[in-house]
């Protein structure tokens, strides 16, 4: 093995993160793809600690290229810092879901229609209605457009699809679970009509829904969700739908600095397809957290 092959393999790109003043977002982490945060950079590290990618840009590599894309060095340079952390063990973030034991060969489509939708009572309509505090109207439109799922543990499924309603993937969350479908593509989630031209861009399905819940499914707006995701695919998706005629782009990202980049490129994207532009954010970190805080009280004093 060359020295090169043994630094790869002997060096984590959480080893460089962790050094370089980065820390885990446990709560937006999952076992495949840990988010490291630095302020408003973010580098999601993959392939079991190898591989890295820049969620904001099209960034991406091993250890050598996350050395260099962070200090904006040279490979030489690169193979010396990385070199420097041999020995160097990272904290290990705390998982509450057990590895999975094996992949399904079922297509994505395939495992998505062996899924039944949420019923009432069932775990994910618990989950959805008890501790997101999402209304009915809300998780019945999902259905109704086939966007949800019941996922395993009482997780929910919600469908990414592009503008044709072919599905490409789902995001997962549940009670102690979050992730992305195995083998799926982030692209869009997408609530209400098709043809709206108000575009409310999310970070998460459970935002977009809980905004819609907020809004009362306002008429004329299509709740959207990137999955946290900033793939080239997602941004075509985005233009294509900022490209309509009469167009409003509402960046309705999360109210902190990531947020913040999201909104700065949805911006961009409105001024290159020459739309409307909105930011809406909301009061607390996320949309669902305005959405708890506005219902949970009145549940209180129901039970009281």
């Amino acid at each position: 093995m060359s020295d090169v092959e043994e630094l790869r393999s002997g060096v984590l790109c959480a080893a460089v993160l962790e050094r370089a003043g980065f820390a885990v977002d446990q709560k937006e982490s999952t076992r495949r793809a840990v988010k490291f945060r630095r302020g408003a950079e973010i580098i999601i590290v993959i392939h079991e600690g190898k591989g890295w990618f820049d969620p904001l840009s099209e960034a991406r590599g091993d250890v050598f290229g996350l050395v260099q894309h962070l200090e904006d060095i040279r490979f030489v340079e690169a193979l010396d810092r990385v070199a420097d952390l041999i020995g160097f063990v990272p904290s290990d973030p705390v998982w509450t879901r057990a590895p999975r034991k094996h992949r399904t060969n079922r297509s994505i489509s395939g495992r998505w229609k062996s899924r039944r939708w949420p019923w009432q009572g069932s775990m994910t309509w618990r989950y959805l209605r008890e501790e997101r505090q999402l209304p009915e109207t809300v998780i019945r439109a999902a259905i109704r457009q086939d966007s949800l799922r019941e996922g395993p543990r009482g997780s929910m499924w919600a469908a990414h699809t592009d503008e044709a309603g072919a599905l490409t993937g789902w995001e997962e969350r549940g009670p102690e679970w979050r992730g992305f479908a195995s083998g799926g593509a982030k692209l869009l989630f997408r609530l209400g009509p098709v043809e709206a031209t108000r575009l409310c861009v999310t970070e998460a399905a459970i935002d977009a829904m809980s905004l819609a819940a907020i809004e009362e499914l306002r008429p004329g707006s299509l709740y959207l969700s990137t999955g946290g995701g900033w793939a080239p695919a997602t941004v075509a998706a985005i233009r294509r739908l900022a490209a309509r005629t009469g167009a409003l782009l509402v960046a309705a990202t999360d109210n902190n600095a990531q947020g913040d980049v999201y909104a700065g490129r949805l911006e961009a994207i409105a001024v290159e397809t020459g739309c409307g532009f909105e930011r809406l954010r909301p009061a607390a970190d996320d949309w669902n957290e305005d959405l708890r805080a506005a219902t949970e009280p009145e549940e209180a004093r129901r039970e009281t």
